[in-house]
């Protein structure tokens, strides 16, 4: 039976008993086959993978969801006392740890939802294997299940800010399109790398250690302003650098020194983001149907 398909009922002949329609699973075929209206339908089955991802993530474990907070409070700590302390790097005239975490937050929620997302096929094989249904659920559950996590770690933030006397600027209205931008980045990436992991389980090996490249070259522990103006540009083909950089300024831009609106590296993140992310909803629905298959 095809993953990826096409519906149809057919009719009942006229002296049959009234039963329940018959449905037919077709192959879809053409460009216009991405069904995005069918993960409407099955939004009852996204909310339940999402609720199953954030139970099972911190299931008989001591802390529980204390790990939400923890993770990026410590990773705050070392960072800021490696970078901020011993290395001195300028964090543009505001508290080193809040210039840290107001891009640890984004980018912990890109990199944990890349991760999730790109494994997510393979670790639901059975249930792909058992019935059909859109398998961009899968994917999409493990970004969307993030969101729990960065509203609690936000939190944080909130508290940080209070401690050091640090007001939010008018412009923390726009952090809903920048954490949108952060969704449609790594659901994009992952997938591209839940698709490719179906066949190259190497995929699964490469994610962590790119995700750790990743981060050092993306502006978290560092400004903008401490790369070569000339080479700056090469920023601009990180999606994440127009996240981060636009976290900071929505929170902090008015304390920030030579702060100003996100520009042309945030318009490239866009059009990088998108670019990516229909090349992943295309790339996807093309080899689905083999999912049951080769997984």
């Amino acid at each position: 039976m095809p993953n990826s398909a096409d519906t149809a009922v057919l009719p009942k002949a006229a002296s049959a008993q009234p039963s329940a329609p018959t449905v037919v699973i077709r192959p879809s075929r053409g460009w216009a086959s991405l069904q995005l209206a069918a993960l409407w339908e099955y939004r009852e089955l996204l909310y339940f993978l999402v609720w199953r991802d954030v139970k099972v993530r911190y299931k008989q474990t001591v802390l529980g969801v204390l790990w939400i907070i923890l993770q990026p409070v410590v990773s705050m700590i070392v960072f800021s006392a490696l970078f901020g302390g011993l290395l001195d790097v300028p964090s543009g005239g505001v508290p080193y740890p809040i210039f840290l975490y107001s891009a640890l937050l984004p980018w912990n929620y890109f990199s944990g939802s890349l991760t999730r997302s790109s494994a997510s096929v393979v670790s639901s094989a059975n249930l792909i294997r058992k019935v059909y249904f859109p398998r961009l659920v899968i994917p999409i559950s493990g970004v969307v299940s993030g969101l729990v996590d960065f509203a609690v770690a936000f939190s944080v933030l909130a508290a940080l800010m209070l401690f050091y006397r640090v007001a939010p600027t008018p412009a923390v209205l726009l952090l809903p399109a920048f954490i949108l931008l952060a969704m449609a980045t790594s659901l994009g990436f992952g997938l591209w790398l839940s698709a490719l992991n179906v066949r190259f389980r190497d995929v699964g090996y490469l994610v962590p250690f790119l995700v750790q490249i990743w981060m050092y070259l993306t502006p978290v522990i560092y400004p903008v302003t401490l790369i070569p103006e000339r080479l700056r540009w090469l920023l601009a083909l990180n999606p994440m650098t127009g996240v981060v950089e636009g976290f900071r300024w929505a929170l902090l831009g008015a304390h920030l020194e030579d702060a100003a609106p996100p520009g042309g590296l945030f318009y490239a993140s866009i059009a990088i983001a998108l670019g990516v992310l229909v090349s992943g909803l295309i790339f996807f629905r093309r080899t689905e149907r083999t999912f049951a298959d080769v997984i």
